[in-house]
């Protein structure tokens, strides 16, 4: 049963709103595809997600269990392969957004039906996800089987579940009938998970429209326990902050952490490691001495940063060093409250006058303590050659991560790092089955990271590799390709490492000849060409993720070359 709808101003104002966007960042993409794009950014905008991220967890198609948009993330991080967590042993948030986006003018039963049956295969964990292939497609039978080895890996440390639906269309209100349905949808997730957070959401285009023309916050205000000390002819502010007052600068009005906040800082959280542990017991167990003396307290970047009193207003803040520091005064301000914590911690704001000092300043700040090369990777001279060379091409490429997003341009014509990293991983190095199956983690090691950003390539191969992938991926998704979207992503890698092989008439190009390649003869039968031989040898082997993510695939290239 549908809700009755008539045109509304809520309508009429978000379908203008859906072509203005859908002209300026995918302009060939389907009516369809492209709100299901919106809705999930819109849903998902505090993680800050880049819209290869986004992408990445958008499961519609055939055989899709009535899911559009399938999300899981640990701890407010996005979670794209399989990868061990044990590290975190407390305080583990896992959060499953599941999304179902339709174009249609009002809400209806069925979707929230469609919820409810494949809810018990997800959260039925003694039924075997092998048996899931012949009903739902490869990317939502991966996204389940995701879930479920998470969840396992974590069961022992009781991490916290939060279940959220959310249902979004063009529609108004949803009637009672429609709201009924809900009750039976949070009844069969808790016979499966009884402890588990169940939210439902539905999204009428009066909260799509909300959702929109809400923008990230980007001035913040910072309490400070005294005066601080400035630098002359510089602004730069070394700052003592009560606990309870720094806990509320690093959460918005929900005590959730912000996570662009800690967009710069070159490594994730470490979780129970020895330094942490100390951290913690400092903050459990008070001493004498104040918590600012035990610890080496937190670097802050800003564009903006203004002081009127012992306010400090501080504009895009971006934290740089101390994100272990920081992580664990939120643990502990969050399991216990604040309002009677008096002790300190040590804050420096500072307000690069460049770009290059920012990187200099995180680098220096994180070189002190032992961290990875590979982590300070974003602040490596290749890289900004990179976007310098790519800018005046049209491309854009993504170094601080989200700020070509955050500025407007076109989807396919964002670069970011991982997604680079990924198409000289699949063209130069000729490992695609690699591309594909790490998409989040290629650069953790430092061995991959040297030989994919090494200083001595020609900084034109980056353009050869991101233009292949772009134009790769444009012909992949034409209506005229006939792939579904699991087979886009498993395919893309393959093909775009055999275009540059077939161009540049070798089976292993070298770097100079990757970079010497003329992407404006990249055409469209080039492209089918190669897409032809690599879906064949795609399908012989079975035409799954597998075949994708395995050594057989790009074996059978290779040898067919």
């Amino acid at each position: 049963m549908a809700t009755r709808s008539t045109t509304s101003n809520s309508q009429i104002i978000l379908n203008g709103v859906l072509a203005q966007r859908k002209s300026e960042i995918d302009p060939g993409a389907e009516d369809s595809s492209f709100f299901e794009l919106f809705t999930a950014e819109q849903v998902l905008k505090d993680y800050d997600l880049s819209y290869d991220e986004i992408e990445s967890g958008l499961v519609g198609g055939g055989q899709d269990g009535g899911i559009d948009g399938i999300y899981l993330l640990v701890n407010g991080d996005l979670v794209q392969e399989e990868s061990d967590y044990s590290h975190l042993k407390r305080d583990v948030t896992l959060d499953l957004i599941i999304m179902q986006s339709k174009t249609s003018p009002g809400f209806q039963e069925s979707p929230i039906e469609r919820f409810i049956t494949v809810s018990d295969d997800i959260f039925d964990l003694s039924k075997d996800s092998a048996t899931f292939t012949s009903v739902y497609n490869e990317a939502l039978v991966e996204a389940i089987r995701r879930f479920r080895n998470l969840y396992k890996q974590l069961a022992h440390y009781f991490p916290a579940l939060n279940i959220s639906f959310v249902y979004a269309c063009k529609g108004a209100d949803p009637n009672d009938s429609i709201k009924r349905k809900v009750i039976k949808l949070k009844e069969a997730v808790a016979r499966h998970f009884p402890e588990a957070k169940c939210n439902f959401s539905f999204l009428g285009a009066r909260d799509l429209l909300s959702l929109a023309h809400r923008e990230p916050q980007r001035t913040y205000s910072l309490t400070l326990a005294e005066s601080p000390i400035s630098s002359a002819g510089q602004v730069g502010f070394v700052c003592l902050v009560k606990l309870r007052d720094f806990f509320k600068f690093i959460t918005d009005e929900t005590e959730s952490l912000r996570r662009h906040v800690f967009e710069a800082n070159v490594r994730d959280y470490q979780g129970s490691i020895q330094v942490n542990r100390e951290i913690q017991e400092s903050l459990q167990n008070p001493t004498p001495e104040d918590f600012w003396w035990l610890n080496n307290g937190v670097s802050i970047l800003a564009t903006k940063a203004s002081l009127a009193g012992k306010e400090l207003t501080v504009e895009d803040p971006r934290i740089v060093n101390g994100l272990q520091t920081s992580r664990e005064v939120y643990n502990y301000c969050k399991s216990r409250g604040m309002d009677d914590e008096e002790r300190q911690i040590l804050i420096r704001v500072i307000v690069p006058p460049e770009e290059e000092s920012a990187d200099r300043i995180i680098k220096a700040t994180n070189s002190q303590t032992a961290v990875s090369q590979a982590s300070l990777r974003a602040t490596d001279k290749i890289h900004r050659d990179i976007e310098e060379f790519l800018w005046p091409k049209g491309l854009f490429y993504d170094r601080r991560k989200n700020y070509y997003k955050n500025e407007g341009k076109p989807r396919d014509k964002i670069i970011g790092i991982p997604h680079l990293a990924q198409a000289v991983m699949a063209i130069v190095l000729q490992k695609p089955d690699t591309a594909r199956a790490r998409p989040s983690s290629l650069l953790k090691k430092d061995e991959d990271y040297s030989h994919v950003f090494n200083p001595d390539y020609p900084v034109g191969l980056y353009h050869v590799c991101a233009e292949t992938m772009q134009r790769v991926e444009q012909h992949l998704k034409s209506p005229g390709s006939g792939l579904a979207r699991g087979d886009r992503n498993n395919l893309r890698f393959h093909v775009a490492m055999h275009v540059i092989a077939t161009v540049t008439n070798t089976t292993k190009p070298t770097p100079d000849e990757v970079a010497g390649v003329d992407v404006d003869g990249l055409d469209r039968a080039t492209i089918q060409s190669s897409l032809d031989v690599v879906k064949a040898k795609y399908d012989d082997l079975g035409g799954n993720d597998q075949v994708a993510k395995g050594p057989d695939l790009l074996k059978a290239i290779l040898e067919d070359s």
